[in-house]
């Protein structure tokens, strides 16, 4: 359980640090995307392009 927990940390701080770049490719812009500006900081939850890039992983693994 402490394992997986590390593993989605580092990967949402991998992801974190990727956002700026990842935004020129769309991800952040798709419709169910939050972005939030809290005490000067704009805060994005991608959850459309989560899902979005869930699914193709998804359809990419089963054609493999």
């Amino acid at each position: 359980m402490i394992r997986w927990l590390a593993v989605i940390f580092i990967a949402l701080m991998i992801f974190a640090a990727l956002l700026p770049w990842l935004e020129k490719l769309g991800v952040g812009r798709v419709p169910g995307d939050v972005h939030l500006r809290l005490f000067g900081r704009v805060v994005s939850l991608p959850f459309g392009s989560a899902l979005l890039w869930y699914f193709v992983t998804l359809i990419v693994a089963k054609l493999l």
